[in-house]
């Protein structure tokens, strides 16, 4: 029996050659055939009403599952002050009497005047119940008073390792918690989500990325049991598009869970309801913290806080050993860097892993590189490493011009997302947004990195012009990019004859628009395998 054939016309293709077709044609989730070819097949037509068909985008770096989650609870991005977060905060409170803790965010980490908040902000909103707040970096935490009384913070609790409790002069806590360490003593005493809430979080984490146009995306720090979230929601058939789950691995924890994280893959990769949907392949490591809250690991110190380089979150033996043992269980390598002592190490991890393990095809990755050292910036291709980039932190706004400058002085902030100096190394890319620490529309990423200016244009020419990157090259690192990152090329992320259809419909030509009309396009369908995931 011969597979029916579709055929998407009237409207443009974006060619694996990057030029611009006619048409496209479907049978059996392939291409099977492009321009003229195309029309001259019988079949079912798909009008694409003007628009241009690419490539189904994929997002190298994200957390579906949290952000999903966070979708359900109080919304704090719209907020431009504190009184604005302090009158949401109190809304909600009032409108939910039967909540035992108040749960929101992100709030923008510029917020708070230097990104630190105090808990008697929020305690002129709710004093009687805990109000738990995550800012957007998803790095710090802000809560009121009786949050703190809850966790057991105090003047004479001692900052955690891997953590810092921003204190007043006299050592009492100020209300602001910065990374893991910090956060968890909160994290501890909030009551767990429900199954049933996990599961729908999820749900809406993907049903969103989905409506973006992203087939494919890299839940970027799991947790056992956010595996096993992701496993119920595919055994459910609640994937709308394929996840690959990267396991977070702790300091203290990494050795003894490693063998847990390989049960879970072997078991992801063998249930039926998983194929084609859900892999659990890689392993992510958090080198450092962010440079906005000082912990983003820099080789130099801060300009603000000249006796601090942040704070790494592993020695470099502890790092080398770990990664160089998860990649000899088989997991792609996938850490976190931001500052240029956090990307060092890194690369100096992957280096050890191919040292003591041998030369293979392992695709490492290391995610965000905000700040590259000009030495180290050959060590991406040399060592096979994918630079993975958020295209839409490199711009002049508020975070930029507030916190990051400040902090890292003139001449080491015009080293920041050297994204055209990578691609020129020869080293390959990816991109991702990390939402929902920033918006996860790939096409508001593109028009930064084709412009590197603000949605309002700013700096006319772009902010460090020479690392804007052509559409096509910024298109690439969305779709043939983080396939090289899933080890799926060729199947996947272009529109080539016999490539995987996967593919994502917009209203406009992007490849004929000003760079920043880039975010005014729109997303009219997806299509995976050739299957329609949702269209309008």
């Amino acid at each position: 029996m011969t597979s029916s054939v579709t055929v998407f016309t009237n409207g443009s293709v974006l060619r694996a050659d990057g030029r611009t077709g006619r048409a496209l044609a479907v049978r059996a989730g392939r291409v099977l055939a492009l321009d003229d070819d195309a029309l001259e097949l019988d079949g079912t037509v798909v009008d694409l009403r003007g628009g241009m068909l690419v490539p189904a985008f994929r997002d190298g770096h994200v957390h579906p599952l949290w952000g999903g989650v966070d979708l359900g609870r109080l919304p704090l991005d719209h907020c431009r002050d504190v009184d604005a977060v302090v009158r949401a905060v109190a809304d909600y409170a009032a409108a939910h009497p039967e909540l035992r803790w108040i749960i929101g965010g992100p709030y923008r980490a510029d917020v708070p005047p230097g990104g630190r908040a105090e808990a008697g902000w929020l305690d002129a909103a709710v004093a009687d119940r805990p109000v738990v707040l995550s800012a957007n970096d998803y790095h710090t935490m802000w809560v009121n008073s009786r949050a703190l009384e809850l966790a057991g913070i105090d003047a004479a609790t001692p900052d955690p390792p891997l953590g810092v409790i921003v204190r007043r002069a006299d050592g009492s806590p100020t209300g602001t918690l910065v990374e893991q360490g910090a956060m968890s003593l909160v994290e501890r005493a909030l009551p767990p989500p429900t199954d049933d809430q996990m599961l729908r979080g999820l749900a809406r984490g993907l049903g969103h990325l989905a409506r973006l146009g992203i087939g494919w995306v890299q839940e970027a720090a799991a947790s056992p049991s956010d595996g096993e979230v992701y496993l119920a929601g595919a055994r459910a058939g609640g994937l709308p598009m394929r996840v690959n789950v990267a396991w977070r691995a702790e300091p203290s924890t990494w050795s003894q869970r490693l063998v847990r994280f390989a049960e879970l893959r072997r078991e992801i990769a063998t249930d039926p309801a998983c194929q084609g949907k859900l892999t659990a392949s890689t392993m992510k490591f958090f080198a450092d913290g962010v440079i906005e809250q000082g912990t983003g690991y820099v080789l130099d110190p801060y300009e603000d806080e000249p006796h601090s380089c942040g704070l790494p979150n592993w020695s470099p033996d502890a790092l080398r050993a770990a990664v160089v043992a998860a990649d000899a269980a088989g997991f792609q390598i996938h850490i976190h860097a931001i500052g240029d002592g956090g990307v060092r190490l890194a690369l100096d991890a992957i280096a050890g892993a191919q040292a003591d393990n041998g030369v293979r095809d392992r695709r490492p990755v290391i995610a965000h590189t905000q700040l590259v050292h000009p030495a180290d910036r050959p060590r991406f291709a040399q060592l096979g490493v994918i630079a993975n980039f958020e295209p839409l932190w490199a711009q002049l706004d508020e975070v930029m011009l507030e916190l990051t400058m400040p902090r890292l002085g003139p001449t080491r902030s015009a080293l920041q997302y050297p994204i055209a100096s990578l691609a020129r190394s020869g080293a390959r890319l990816s991109f991702g947004s990390d939402w929902p620490v920033t918006d996860a529309d790939p096409l508001a990423g593109l028009a930064v990195a084709v412009t590197r200016q603000t949605p309002r244009g700013d700096p006319a020419g772009g902010w460090l012009p020479e690392e804007r990157i052509p559409i096509l090259d910024a298109m690439h690192a969305y779709t043939a990019g983080t396939a090289h990152q899933a080890f799926d090329e060729p199947e996947r992320g272009t529109l080539a004859i016999g490539a995987r259809a996967d593919l994502t419909l917009l209203d406009t030509d992007i490849t004929s628009v000003a760079g920043n009309e880039l975010a005014d396009a729109t997303v009219q369908g997806l299509w995976l395998d050739g299957e329609e995931i949702w269209s309008c």
